[in-house]
């Protein structure tokens, strides 16, 4: 599993702006940052240079465009919920996931098939 930087939960919002719509201007993510986050341009650009200094964001020539994709950060994000907190223990893991969705009978088929592989 590759080793992404911390994003914090204020800058992962941030971030899903940023994968959503880029490249976009840093003034147009200021501007979507005031308008879903309620940031003000400051914190935005704040926010941004953080994310820039730890390799996650580029900021070049006021175009913002990401380094690390989307799905990296959340695999990471699972890989480290995964070691810490379930101990490396797939069976733990799997059965907090279907308990807390509370699987139907088509999903639990499923997932029982894709246990057997």
């Amino acid at each position: 599993m590759k080793n992404t930087p911390k994003i914090h939960p204020s800058e992962y919002r941030c971030c899903l702006i940023v994968w959503e719509k880029e490249p976009l201007t840093s003034m147009e993510l200021a501007r979507l940052c005031k308008e879903n986050l309620n940031w003000s341009r400051t914190t935005t650009y704040t926010v941004l240079k953080r994310l820039q200094d730890r390799g996650v964001l580029v900021n070049e020539r006021t175009m913002v465009t990401s380094l690390i994709p989307k799905a990296d950060v959340q695999l990471d994000e699972l890989d480290e919920l995964y070691n810490k907190r379930f101990e490396n223990s797939l069976p733990a893991f799997v059965h907090a996931v279907a308990t807390l969705r509370g699987l139907d009978k088509k999903e639990e088929e499923k997932l029982l098939k894709l246990l057997d592989k």
